[in-house]
């Protein structure tokens, strides 16, 4: 169904200036009243299904972490700087994208994505909330409105691909402007361009969520600073962060002025934060990880208590990626003694255990995380996982069944009921629940192809053939509406 979008609402991708500028140049075009910050031209229900349409698009172009302590910590981080902001009740869903590039951006939905290059060059939490402080700031403000320059009758489907294509902009150029040009087509053509008074905004709103949030509000110009200082080594590799939120001297002394009128104090790091900085070191490593495995060898005996453990956790994590697995639990086995509350140590040790294909000891130490750790998603979802490579599936959906699963984790709750269905057998359910998980990563052929096995399948029963036919009606409409956008 084509509904009325104002695309210039639906994406804080700040991006498409410079990926797209041969695709955009001299395409200015006056638009209508957009109406006001109520919302007229799209509705709560619209905005949600294209939010949802645009991140499978993006689960199918880009490596968006599935790790369940990396979602969790970007997931605590965002939802506690929301509730200190100044729209606690709207939603928004937040995740890592695996890539080096330094970038963060938000989409329809509220969906807000923050690249592992980002994160990995701060130096502190606090500079890490004052950039998701600044994006939440550009959607609670509906800078959005003002930002972009044409809006155009789409589909659900293709609004999500021509958004996606923006960002994809940002981290390539050529892969985005292919891809924008093979949905467009010679119609719709936009850009993004907050102004000089949208980020002056956003900076101060968004610092003033960072001080209700209880971070350091210096931590903005001292990260944009930084930023603006080592752009001049990358030629014309700057980041696209600069590129689209452009950091000029009289931006930062404006944040940096709203700063100082805050009494300063100490601001400690999370070590939820240092372990996930850590953890992202490793998991972006692309080949030989000698460096990382320096950068954590030598740090192993300076800073603080916490930070020589970081260290030493970091090093535990490349030992179990190089497969060796008694160094790893060893160094596990430590920091667990030496830091009982920190359940980030205990998963290592019973992960590591089901790395080296031990189960049994692994799912001893699982058990134990659950008895020390309740409630904690991360123990449980790796728990699951063990289960089933035990031979338990029926103790796994009963697990399963007992979660709760935001958004952003319904392809990793699909494919595990796919893998629970199959250990039991039911093949019908496992291909179903496949069908899900590849429309839930944007694969909709594949989950069409797993619809119909699932209708060949021998334990196919009454009730379930009527849900996979109506899924795969509404697979076969969205597929057929993509085409036709094409």
């Amino acid at each position: 169904m084509k509904i009325k979008i104002a695309i210039y609402f639906l994406a804080l991708i700040a991006t498409c200036q410079t990926a797209l500028a041969d695709v955009q140049q001299n395409t200015k075009i006056n638009l209508p009243d957009m109406g006001d910050s109520a919302g007229a031209l799209i509705t709560p229900t619209q905005e949600k299904e294209l939010g949802e349409a645009f991140f499978r698009k993006l689960n199918a172009q880009l490596k968006i972490s599935q790790d369940p302590e990396i979602q969790q910590y970007i997931q605590a981080i965002g939802h506690h700087l929301v509730e200190n902001s100044d729209a606690p009740g709207k939603p928004f869903y937040f995740f890592v994208v695996l890539d080096n590039a330094i970038n963060a951006f938000a989409g329809p939905g509220g969906y807000i994505g923050v690249n592992s290059g980002l994160i990995l060059i701060t130096e502190s939490e606090s500079e890490l909330a004052s950039v998701m402080a600044h994006e939440i700031a550009h959607v609670t403000q509906r800078h959005l409105y003002r930002a972009f320059e044409a809006a155009k009758q789409l589909s659900i489907p293709r609004a999500a691909a021509m958004l996606a294509a923006i960002l994809l902009g940002t981290q390539s150029p050529e892969m985005g402007l292919a891809a924008l040009t093979a949905i467009q087509a010679g119609s719709a053509q936009f850009q993004i361009d907050f102004t000089r008074d949208n980020e002056q905004e956003a900076d101060r709103i968004g610092m003033q969520t960072l001080v209700q949030s209880h971070y350091d509000p210096r931590s903005m110009p001292i990260f944009f600073e930084r930023l603006q200082q080592s752009s001049r080594y990358y030629g014309k590799g700057i980041p696209e962060f600069l590129r689209t939120h452009p950091v000029t001297a009289s931006r930062i002394a404006d944040t940096r002025g709203r700063a100082e009128k805050y009494p300063y104090r100490q601001y400690p790091d999370s070590l939820p934060y240092q372990l996930s900085k850590a953890k992202l070191k490793v998991l972006t490593i692309a080949n030989e990880d000698a460096d990382v495995y320096h950068y954590f060898f030598v740090r192993r005996l300076q800073g603080t208590r916490e930070q020589r453990a970081v260290a030493r956790y970091g090093l535990g994590l490349i030992y179990t990626r190089r497969q060796q697995f008694q160094k790893a639990d060893q160094i596990f086995s430590q920091l667990v003694n030496e830091f009982p509350s920190q359940a980030h140590y205990l998963t290592a040790l019973a992960r590591n255990a089901l790395e080296a294909r031990q189960y049994t000891k692994a799912l001893k130490r699982y058990l134990r995380a659950r008895k020390n750790f309740p409630g904690n998603k991360t123990v449980e979802v790796e728990y699951i996982s063990t289960l089933l490579k035990t031979g338990q599936p029926k103790i796994a959906y009963r697990e399963l069944q007992s979660m709760h699963f935001g958004k952003l984790n319904q392809p990793l709750y699909y494919r595990l009921l796919a893998q629970i269905h199959g250990a039991l057998k039911e093949y019908a359910k496992s291909h179903r629940f496949l069908a899900e998980f590849y429309y839930a990563s944007g694969n909709t052929p594949a989950a069409i192809t797993q619809i119909k096995l699932a209708q060949k399948s021998i334990d196919l029963n009454f009730y379930l053939a009527a849900i996979l036919d109506e899924r795969l009606q509404f697979f076969n409409q969205e597929e057929q509406q993509r085409k036709e956008d094409n």
